[in-house]
């Protein structure tokens, strides 16, 4: 995957394809609808289509199909000849996606009783099958495609039932992903010891696997996230390479291959990679989050360099990556930490700490009283005792985050903005050397593979 181009949302295309009829014996050339019609008015719409018989992988009425419904962004459903295949992927789609689904038919067309109500783009055919004048529909369909990115439900299952809630799909926390997809117990099983064996480990199941497009989305992000756990940067990098289409589109593998560049020393790929994301997906807690990572270790080389001016600039960006993070989602406690903790070492600290302090507490507190809390849950809470310089709430929550920790680089996270906080103090001439018992303590904690 190329990094320096625009990886614009899918749009998964239901349609049939070939020559048809409808029930007037009216011949249908989907190709050539698809071709003069469908696929112009998404591309349009600034997304890439994928259409099932332009897909390469095998199984393709299965598997992929089940896929592309569920991670691509959008969809467009052509219900002309009342294909019963287009109708069971419509429900599957409509079942998962509450919005971002367009139907579009034959001009005529009958649709059964429960979509009869539902809007739709109509188009015309001549007599040999082909779209009549497409250009007044191709604008239509790219129309309802930009409206589709706004904020409107137009699955009528999420209609129907008003506190239904989507399933957690393109943004699933990447650390709890392997607790929540399913799939083979054995290989699941295998990469659990391969992140505990290292990297070698890891990379002999990547070989073993081969061709990416016979395996399931679950095993693939597994296997991203596996190398991520032992610090296989580049494998994270070429693997993201030889994911399928819609999954390497997903937010989630688009974050990680970010995740992987900035930490192999591409942070200006990286940066490329998240602005990307926020600009075809919108504000996100999750992927500024990462953004502000990488303005932080840009910032921590240019004061290594000795690039005062530069250094400066770019921590104020940092901060304002991860700020704007917290407001995309105030529950996500994450960027919201670390806008304080960056506040907090600024050369003339940041006023806003004192105000943003106590609403990260309270997101963070909520997560935990909700029985959900993992390891940054906990690390969270130790870095805001630091911060308000509480000792005893610092060493109760170090307690928790020893406890469940996972893997080895996220304690070096951690480890990484208690010292910058502590040297930071340091040089303000406030400090504190319990901080240094911490860190020693969090340092000599359980060794992870």
């Amino acid at each position: 995957m190329s990094d320096q181009q625009e990886s614009r949302p899918l749009c998964f295309v239901l349609m049939p394809f070939g020559r048809k009829q409808d029930q007037g014996g009216q011949p249908l050339d989907f190709d050539a609808i698809y071709r003069d019609v469908i696929r112009p008015a998404v591309e349009a719409a600034r997304l890439d289509p994928i259409r099932a018989d332009e897909e390469q992988a095998g199984g393709l009425i299965h598997k992929p199909m089940f896929e592309r419904l569920i991670l691509c962004d959008y969809a467009v459903a052509d219900l002309t000849t009342a294909n019963a295949n287009v109708y069971y992927e419509l429900g599957i789609r409509h079942a998962v996606r509450p919005r971002s689904t367009v139907m579009v038919f034959v001009d005529g067309t009958r649709l059964p009783f429960d979509l009869g109500p539902m809007r739709g783009i109509p188009y015309r055919v001549g007599p040999s099958g082909a779209a009549v004048e497409p250009e007044g529909s191709r604008k239509a369909l790219t129309a309802a495609l930009l409206e589709a990115r706004k904020s409107g439900t137009d699955s009528p299952v999420f209609q129907l039932v008003g506190d239904m809630k989507p399933p957690d799909i393109s943004r699933l926390r990447t650390d709890v992903f392997r607790d929540r997809v399913t799939y083979s117990a054995r290989l699941k099983a295998r990469l659990a010891q391969a992140r505990r064996d290292g990297l070698e480990a890891v990379r002999a199941v990547r070989s073993e696997l081969g061709n990416l497009h016979d395996e399931e989305a679950g095993v693939v992000v597994d296997l991203l996230l596996s190398f991520r756990a032992v610090k296989g940067w580049q494998e994270m990098i070429t693997l993201v390479d030889d994911v399928p289409g819609p999954l390497a589109r997903t937010v989630l593998v688009r974050e990680q291959y970010a995740f992987a560049l900035n930490r192999a020393g591409r942070g200006e790929e990286a940066e490329q990679v998240l602005t990307d994301v926020l600009r075809s997906h919108g504000p996100s807690s999750e992927t500024y989050g990462l953004l502000g990572r990488v303005y932080k270790d840009r910032w921590e080389s240019a004061c290594q360099a000795g690039h005062t001016l530069l250094a400066r600039g770019l921590l104020d960006k940092a901060i304002g990556a991860y700020l704007s993070g917290f407001q995309a989602d105030w529950r996500d406690h994450y960027p919201g930490v670390n806008a304080v903790t960056l506040m907090e070492i600024r050369e003339a600290p940041d006023a806003r700490r004192a105000e943003l302090l106590p609403v990260v507490t309270y997101a963070v507190k909520q997560r935990v009283s909700a029985g959900a809390a993992d390891y940054w849950d906990r690390a969270t809470l130790l870095e805001l005792a630091v911060l308000r310089g509480d000792p005893q709430g610092a060493e109760d929550a170090l307690s928790g985050a020893l406890a469940a920790l996972r893997e080895g680089w996220e304690r070096e996270t951690t480890l990484r903005n208690l010292r910058l906080i502590r040297e930071a103090r340091e040089r303000r001439g406030a400090a504190q050397p319990w901080l240094r018992e911490i860190e020693a303590t969090l340092g000599a904690g359980p060794v992870m593979s």
